[in-house]
């Protein structure tokens, strides 16, 4: 028999609101987004920020290709919410998104749909079939990010394919080889035979790989020379050579030298290797090593020879008819090997420069498919990443093999094609670090940069001062061109290389990168007879690295340089990176002011996450299930400077720390009925010391938040507004207001305190939410009470919180106010456990605590009871305390508290245990307050 309803119930203010407990998020999500289109949310945003402080985020450019993953999903959600937070702090903080458009995948996905170029479709419309794909994944990807509540100007977005944007990186490139910084040059780069092009230095990944480590004989071309060089241990036998230990067999052909340090020690060792006594030379520190290595302990050192004294030896290429010198190179170190590193100047970097110094032409070996030229005698058609095992063959033949084995170590790959890269040296445009004094005007750049984390300014600061020249050409079709014209003879750039580009560029504009390619040489140049035209296209890092000038230097409402660069902490290599030489290159500083980075999505193992563990979540999934803003608020709750741990454990748990943040707010609706600020909202003076109190918390705490926002620390946005939702408000100030808003009178000053205090609260809440859960935020704010914008995103922080100390008790009386709560409530829940008590309003409690912090409680009068929410509490010296009172931690003070079950009578209207019950005959259910509060002109509240 269900009990039966209070007839005074209809004279209690009982909390009532429209907005919903539960979020529904994937249902309620899509139709604020609706809602925002059609009130042209992001326009009026900007109409709103007009002559504000600009504050700009340059968005680096998401590839156009796939579906988005949690990757996106997190560097967008940041982006969005240090845009939004901008905003609320008073700027005008413009987000035009972006997409990196050219490229070898967007080749890779037309070749499959439709061929290579000229077997059944042309270069033109091979380029037209790239720039379809590219548009459909760049729509797909736009809807996607709508979705996530990203808010920015996706009308009017950059694409790197756009005409006018394809046109002005151009133009860049024009301004870079003005400056001097460009040059052509024949020499080893990053080669993806997969793709036949070469790369840049952030288009290379590396991973574990088994390659065949080789030691290779080279002898001497006169044996006699060659030891003469040598400090001789009396006599020794056995032919000479020298050896080297090398991990690519397949550059052996390439050899054209040997190099030893200059300053290095050399040994020639006496060993059998398995074919009789034999001399070997290597380096003196490398010998006990080389030697446990090839399994053998009987040797013996009979001669030694500085390094600088072997200097232009000659020896014998180990299977060919050709010498190979022996050279000095300071890079040869005794870290692994012999001390003695064999040279194919076509195939390495450091073999190039000290080749080169001694005359040594290239050979050109490899082909563009990683295949061995047809001269190369043995070889020729190979595959360079198939040849060890025929290569150890012929070196066996040759007596020229000391060992070979597995060695497995870290190699370069190709990001795309993820196949193993080759060094080869081809003719390519590169960007020079060092003629125009390029690396060292980044490198000072690079400290005046505000850089989040701060380890980032090493990290880059590195990798430029040790960067090689930028390759900035591609052997590719969907591309950028690098329209230029060379001399057929002297190689040298047409004269009127400058204007020539500028023509090019502005048929570009009109027509896109097909229009260089439909241009014919003679419409450019008049004597284009002595003159070939280039058919590179440019470096997409290049593409994307000057965005800062054909999108931040030509839109009216961006600024250079920017305000904030922020993508993951592979950009430091990538974007960051490209962008920094190139407005160097352009206008002598750095495109950014500030570079903030973040880690990368993994399991809750920490594993990485990928389709072949199972391991990988889908944001539309998660989406679909809970809600971008629960997306969001998991991204806003990591420390996003490290690993982001996902898993459904994680999104439990932050979809319950969304529902505390949302049930706080619904809480604060629901006791605002009735409420209009206009006509109801309390002066600060006239508060009551409590609801003054809370909003002091809340102004101070907003000020906190600000600076957090600012600081990029948006975990500690959401940890602080947790808290104050669950322990400031949830804990302590919501359940104390609770008997006092439903009690008084509705048209009272305790009443309308309390709901000014909540109008407050809510107004602050609600922008201090809506950068992180930008949907609940707007939903929210559709509930408030009062005028106002159509969106929270058209607002600032809010400016009503005021911080005034009670002239009767203080933030330190409140704060040991507090703290005895703390303790009456651990003291009511043991004496509910022990069944002494059900709800607190049963019992009656007894404090017995020191001087200082009974002054405090007393203080509050007969209101200390509202505090604790029982029905009576009172205050005593430590000297009264009695036997059933236990002791209580109180940081600061003494308190012991007792609890007992009240004996009286339990009001029908407030649930209090009063010795007055029943004392009004008309309303014998009622205590006096309650009748007060019916009939009379209700109840006095002086604090609480």
């Amino acid at each position: 028999m269900s009990k039966p309803e209070s007839p005074y119930k209809h004279t209690l203010n009982l909390p009532q609101t429209d907005f919903p407990m539960r979020g529904n998020l994937p249902n309620r999500e899509p139709k604020m987004l609706a809602r925002w289109q059609e009130i042209d949310l992001h326009g009026k945003i900007r109409a709103a920020s007009k002559g504000r402080p600009t504050f700009v985020l340059h968005d680096g450019p998401p590839y156009a290709n796939g579906k988005l993953h949690m990757g996106h999903a997190l560097n967008k959600s940041l982006k969005d919410i240090i845009v939004k937070s901008r905003q609320m702090s008073g700027f005008d903080s413009p987000y035009v998104p972006g997409w990196d458009c050219h490229g070898l995948p967007i080749e890779n996905k037309v070749e499959q749909k439709l061929g290579k170029v000229g077997k059944g479709i042309s270069e033109a419309d091979f380029r037209q079939a790239c720039r379809e794909y590219a548009q459909g994944q760049i729509d797909g990807q736009r809807e996607e990010f709508k979705r996530l509540g990203i808010v920015g100007d996706w009308d009017n977005p950059y694409q790197t394919m756009n005409f006018q944007n394809e046109a002005d990186a151009v133009r860049a490139l024009a301004k870079i080889i003005e400056a001097g910084h460009v040059y052509k040059g024949v020499k080893p780069v990053y080669w993806s035979w997969g793709a036949h092009t070469a790369l840049a230095e952030a288009e290379v990944e590396y991973q574990e790989k088994t390659s065949t480590s080789i030691d290779v004989r080279f002898k001497p071309a006169d044996e006699v020379s060659f030891l003469q060089k040598f400090d001789l241990d009396g006599e020794s036998a056995g032919p000479v050579s020298v050896v080297i230990w090398t991990t690519t067999p397949w550059t052996i052909p390439g050899n054209q030298a040997v190099n030893v340090h200059p300053e290095l020690m050399y040994a020639l060792v006496e060993v059998d290797l398995g074919a009789g006594l034999e001399r070997v030379m290597l380096a003196e520190d490398m010998v006990d090593v080389a030697m446990a290595r090839y399994g053998v302990s009987a040797f013996r050192v009979v001669g030694r020879a500085l390094g600088e004294t072997l200097d232009r030896q000659v020896l014998r290429h180990p299977f060919y008819d050709r010498d190979t010198l022996l050279i000095l190179g300071d890079y040869v170190t005794t870290e692994s090997g012999t001390g003695c590193v064999h040279s194919a100047p076509d195939h390495g970097v450091d073999d190039f420069y000290s080749c080169q110094k001694y005359g040594m032409e290239l050979l050109n070996c490899v082909g563009p498919e990683g295949k061995f030229n047809e001269h190369v005698e043995l070889f020729a058609g190979e595959h360079v990443i198939k040849v060890d095992k025929h290569m150890v063959e012929v070196l066996e033949v040759h007596g020229a093999l000391v060992r070979s084995e597995p060695y497995k170590h870290s190699y370069p790959y190709c990001w795309r094609t993820k196949t193993p890269v080759i060094y080869r040296a081809t003719p390519q445009w590169f960007i020079s670090m060092e003629q125009k004094g390029l690396r060292q005007q980044a490198l000072d750049e690079i400290s005046q940069v505000k850089w989040i984390p701060a380890w980032g300014e090493a990290r880059i600061h590195g990798m430029i001062a040790n960067r090689p020249d930028w390759c900035i050409s591609r052997q590719r079709y969907w591309g950028i061109p690098i329209p230029l014209f060379v001399h057929s003879i002297t190689g040298e750039l047409h004269p009127e290389t400058l204007p020539v580009m500028e023509k090019v560029a502005a048929r570009i504009e009109k027509k896109g990168i097909q229009a260089w390619f439909d241009l014919s040489s003679d419409e450019l140049i008049d004597d284009a007879a002595d003159y070939e035209r280039v058919s590179d296209v440019m470096d997409v890092w290049f593409d994307s690295g000057s965005t800062f000038y054909h999108v931040l230097q030509q839109r009216d409402n961006l600024t250079y340089p920017a305000d904030l660069y922020l993508e993951g902490s592979d950009q430091h290599r990538g974007w960051f990176h490209s962008s920094l030489l190139t407005s160097c290159a352009i206008n002598g500083h750095a495109p950014y002011k500030q570079v903030l980075t973040h880690g990368f999505t993994v399991d809750e193992k920490g594993h990485k996450m990928s389709k072949s563990l199972g391991n990988v979540i889908e944001p539309q999934k998660i989406i679909n299930e809970l809600g971008a803003d629960i997306v969001r608020l998991w991204v806003a709750s990591t420390d996003y400077s490290g690993e982001i741990s996902l898993s459904k454990d994680i999104l439990k748990r932050t979809a319950d720390s969304y529902r505390r943040i949302r049930n706080t707010a619904r809480f604060l609706l629901s006791n605002m009925v009735g409420f209009d600020p206009q006509q109801h909202l309390v002066p600060a003076a006239d508060m009551l010391p409590l609801d003054s109190w809370v909003v002091g918390r809340a102004a101070a705490l907003q000020k906190e938040i600000e600076q957090a926002y600012e600081d990029y620390q948006f975990l500690v946005v959401i940890q602080k507004v947790h808290h104050f939702c669950a322990v400031d408000l949830g804990g302590f100030y919501l359940d104390v207001i609770k008997d006092r808003q439903y009690t008084t009178r509705s048209d009272s000053r305790a009443r309308r305190s309390v709901q000014s205090a909540l109008y407050h609260l809510s107004e602050a809440l609600v922008r201090w939410i809506a950068p992180v859960l930008s949907f609940t935020a707007d939903e929210l704010w559709q509930h408030l009470p009062g005028e106002r914008a159509e969106s929270v995103h058209l607002d600032t922080w809010y400016a009503g919180l005021f911080e005034t100390e009670s002239s009767v008790i203080s933030n330190a009386d409140w704060a040991r106010i507090l703290a005895v709560r703390v303790a009456v409530n651990g003291a009511l829940e043991a004496a509910r456990t022990a069944k002494q008590v059900g709800a607190s309003l049963e019992a009656e409690v007894q404090l017995f605590t020191d001087d200082v912090t009974a002054a405090s409680l007393a203080k509050l009068k007969d209101e200390l009871r509202f505090v604790t929410i029982t029905s009576k509490a009172t205050v005593s010296p430590l000297s009264e305390k009695t036997d059933n009172a236990s002791a209580a931690e109180l940081e600061g003070g003494e308190l012991f508290v007792a609890i007992s079950a009240s004996e009286h009578a339990k009001c029908d209207r407030c649930w209090h245990r009063r010795e007055d019950v029943g004392s009004v005959q008309a309303h014998p259910l009622l205590c006096t307050r309650c009748v007060e509060n019916v009939d009379g002109e209700g109840e006095s509240r002086e604090f609480c």
